[in-house]
């Protein structure tokens, strides 16, 4: 492993990267001369996507780890520069190239003839096979060739992703900034399908989980460069000859317990492709109709998600609007502070600790149920001072009419003020569930395939970010227009229109 430290910038704004190196953007030089008189190579990677390629020490946060970091600091050794990177996406690593906001991106990128059709992909650095793990007690799971039926994990938009399609009849859940080894051990998934290397950080030493069968096919790693940065591929080429000749790429994978045959065919001048192509059909090409059934699927999933959400959120934040209204001063309390701890914390911690820190006290949920309540329970904190607003805006003199009439106050509160605080409040509620279809793209973290994430999946797959876009955010519209036009109509009504 280098000794060298290696610090890292997570950058918010890709602009303030180019104040900061104005030279690297040039026309007059070439990308490698702009590297070298900048003194630093910068290379796009997601931090979060974890060990063994890329994540940050434990021990010193400022500094990072992993056998990718390790190749970054001896190309950039070679090259006479330091390596720093610069956090991003994984599904956005070949946009954020293509925008010059890096000059490499390197995070376990499949070099595939979609992905060069966009950017140059340097020779394989890493030659990696698929395995499949299951529990340890699955005795319905031997091989890949069992999968059909199953509930199998893996990273959207990958050679275990087509795999597993060109399989047929898998129940495919897809991850992007988690793995699924706990859910495979928890019992949410059959089994879980990814790259030797996060197979053998991970899954291999955990107890709970087992390989079903040998490893298959797979591909290489490669190192994208844009498309006019022939010079610097020929430059990372070079020097990743030299790493393999030296055996210092060895000694990298060896320090990680990633060394095999396939590395060491590498070594020896393997092929430069193999069955990872065989397996990926020419989708770059593709007609658009194509995708709409897949995208039809992941809108229908985020309706359904979305209503489903909204009942819950309306159901409980009622009842916190009617408890915090109360003169009990218990209650009271207690819905003030879901209210403002719900408000005040991230949705996505939120679901992060339904779904992956309930099964630590023994509460497991199944990602649909989990996306469900996480989604209810949060906007429900809102919907509960859309209730309170609207309820306090009808005249008090309204309440107490219905009591002089010798209405219970239960009764008068539902047939009196209750419609006329929802006429005050129904255009609130119709802003939350319009932005609710939106946030519901954020339960793609705990592997629920919606709209959104199924645009990622194809986009990372296709490369073609901006046509299938168009798409989804005309499904979004699709979606939302019609729910304010039902909005204005239920306006009109409670106002005394036809």
């Amino acid at each position: 492993m280098a000794k060298a430290r290696f610090r890292y910038l997570l950058l918010s704004f890709p602009i303030s990267l180019m104040l900061i190196f104005p030279g690297s953007v040039s026309a007059s030089r070439s990308t490698t001369e702009v590297i070298l008189s900048r003194g630093v190579l910068l290379w796009g990677c997601d931090v979060s996507g974890g060990a063994p390629l890329a994540f940050v020490d434990p021990k010193d946060p400022e500094k990072l780890l992993g056998f990718e970091v390790d190749i970054a600091q001896a190309i950039a050794r070679e090259l006479g520069v330091k390596a720093q990177v610069v956090q991003t996406d994984w599904d956005s690593l070949v946009p954020g190239l293509e925008r010059g906001n890096y000059d490499i991106a390197m995070n376990g990128l499949e070099i595939t003839p979609e992905r060069e059709k966009r950017v140059l992909m340097s020779r394989p650095y890493y030659a990696y096979t698929l395995q499949l793990v299951v529990r340890k007690d699955e005795q319905r799971i031997r091989n890949v060739a069992d999968l059909k039926g199953m509930s199998i994990g893996t990273m959207a938009g990958t050679s275990a992703d087509a795999l597993l399609k060109k399989i047929g009849g898998v129940d495919i859940r897809a991850y992007s900034q988690t793995w699924p080894f706990d859910d495979v051990a928890l019992g949410r998934l059959d089994g879980a399908l990814m790259d030797t290397p996060i197979i053998a950080y991970y899954a291999k030493p955990d107890q709970r989980l087992k390989y079903a069968g040998p490893p298959e096919e797979g591909g290489f790693y490669g190192i994208a460069m844009r498309k006019e940065d022939g010079d610097l591929k020929q430059v990372v080429d070079d020097v990743i000859s030299r790493l393999l000749r030296s055996g210092e790429l060895r000694r990298i994978y060896e320090t990680w317990g990633l060394w095999d045959a396939a590395q060491a065919r590498l070594s020896a001048g393997a092929p430069e492709r193999d069955a990872a192509d065989r397996l990926r059909t020419e989708s770059a090409d593709a007609p658009l109709r194509t995708f709409f059934p897949l995208l039809l699927q992941g809108a229908g999933i985020t309706v359904l998600l979305s209503a489903a959400s909204m009942a819950l959120a309306i159901a409980l934040g009622l009842l916190l609007a009617y408890a915090r209204l109360s003169h009990g001063k218990t209650f009271s309390s207690a819905a003030n502070a879901y209210i403002e701890v719900y408000r005040g914390t991230p949705l996505l911690i939120q679901l992060f600790i339904l779904y992956y820190g309930l099964p630590n006290i023994g509460i497991t949920l199944t990602p649909v149920a989990a996306a469900i309540i996480g989604l209810g329970m949060n906007y429900a904190a809102y919907e509960a001072e859309v209730y309170r607003a609207g309820i306090e805006a009808v005249p008090a003199g309204q309440m107490e009419a219905a009591l002089s009439l010798g209405m219970p106050h239960t009764l008068a509160l539902r047939r009196v003020v209750l419609p006329q605080a929802l006429r005050i409040s129904l255009p609130a509620m119709t802003n939350d569930f319009i932005a609710l279809f939106k946030d519901s793209s954020i339960v793609s973290v705990i592997a629920m395939v919606e709209l959104t994430k199924t645009y990622s999946i194809l986009a990372a797959t296709t490369l073609r970010y901006f046509e299938l876009g168009l798409i989804v955010a005309l499904l979004y519209f699709g979606m939302s227009y019609p729910l304010s036009l039902l909005a204005k109509r239920l306006e009109e009504r409670l106002k005394g229109g036809r």
